[in-house]
């Protein structure tokens, strides 16, 4: 098999709700499609999520189609380490990290997908299999526009079978904060695991201060208290609360994980599609971390997620939001939930292959 070409679509789904964590308000929804094609007529497909409809998703589209594009023409989609060294190779000169990374991650999510197909399985169990289904948390805790929205989202996701939640917590008080998770304890009571994400909102001081409140009140794990550049204070400040640091979502590469594994800057480490760079990136991120005897979530939801959690024994929690309304998602495959897992779709590939009705409406370029 030989790929043939590579096309990128510019989406915008927009928003029906503003939600916001401790820094940033998200109200519009950029996304970049990827297809990759075959010469058996198998394509590969990738999602990178932006989140604003910008230059960011122009830029993504012209490193692919431009950079790329040309890289992988002519190679075997199977030989997924040899292209991931390639791309490297080419974007090296401006370095691997930002926009670069989500354009390469992309490409190797479609290989993957090409793999999948071919073989007629799900990529997780091509790449091998450690489980069939994955533990979920909702990420509904967002500073909504109302208080009501807030606890509703919680316990919805409760009724929907959600057994764990996660809590935006940093863009006010403590105060505010410890009567934030306290109002969710009292709705959703004491079986449901609750976890804190400050996004890099505090510096050691107050993440410290901080840490100690989430602490004492049973927070199962501390989400990105501070940027992730200081991963130094990141280790201290571990080294000083009992309750597990998590982070990564801001991390490109398997080297900058490594980095902060060899510091010692937090127990429960979180890939993003996005700035991980795909399954190949994820797979070396995962042994990093088990060896080093730490867990491995997902930030993010959806298919190629699950897909790689599935195949990760350090892998505790995928991030996830409802799966009420997947009529109206992007995707083809639809996920499942039983007794608060996410099961493994039986969908050959990656389960990244977008609606074309999906892109018909939302496409923009």
């Amino acid at each position: 098999m030989k790929i043939t070409g590579v096309e990128a679509i510019i989406l915008n789904t927009g928003s029906k709700r503003k939600v916001s964590d401790a820094l940033h308000t998200y109200d519009a929804g950029g996304c970049v499609v990827t297809k990759v094609f075959t010469d058996e007529g198998i394509t590969g497909y990738a999602t990178t999520g932006i989140g604003r409809v910008g230059a960011t998703c122009d830029i993504v589209k012209v490193i692919l189609e431009k950079e790329l594009a040309p890289l992988l023409i002519g190679e075997d989609p199977f030989f997924s380490r040899k292209i991931r060294q390639k791309l490297w190779g080419s974007a090296d000169y401006h370095g691997v990290e930002g926009v670069a990374q989500f354009a390469i991650a992309a490409l190797d999510t479609c290989v993957w997908d090409i793999v999948g197909k071919a073989l007629g399985k799900p990529t997780g169990l091509v790449v091998g299999a450690h489980r069939d289904r994955i533990p979920a948390y909702a990420m509904v805790g967002w500073y909504y526009e109302t208080e009501k929205e807030y606890v509703d989202r919680c316990v919805e996701a409760v009724e929907e079978g959600f057994r764990a939640l996660k809590l935006k917590v940093g863009k006010y008080s403590l105060e505010d904060d410890i009567r934030r998770i306290k109002q969710i304890q009292n709705e959703v009571g004491p079986n449901i695991r609750l976890m804190v994400d400050a996004n890099q909102a505090f510096d050691e001081v107050e993440a410290l201060t901080r840490g100690k409140a989430y602490e004492e009140l049973g927070m199962y794990w501390y989400e990105e208290p501070m940027i992730p550049q200081h991963k130094e204070s990141q280790a201290r400040l571990s080294a000083k609360l009992s309750i597990p640091l998590a982070i990564g979502e801001n991390y490109y590469t398997r080297y900058e994980f490594y980095d902060a594994v060899r510091t010692g800057a937090a127990s429960i480490y979180q890939p993003d599609n996005r700035r991980a760079g795909g399954l190949t990136e994820w797979l070396d991120i995962a042994a990093i971390t088990e060896a080093a005897g730490l867990k491995l979530a997902s930030h993010g939801g959806g298919p190629a997620n699950v897909n790689a959690l599935c195949a990760i024994p350090n892998a505790i929690y995928l991030e996830s939001g409802s799966l009420k309304n997947q009529d109206n998602s992007m995707y083809v495959t639809k996920l499942k939930m039983e007794n608060g897992e996410i099961l493994l779709p039986d969908t050959p590939g990656m389960g990244t292959e977008v609606s074309e009705t999906f892109i018909a409406k939302y496409r923009i370029s």
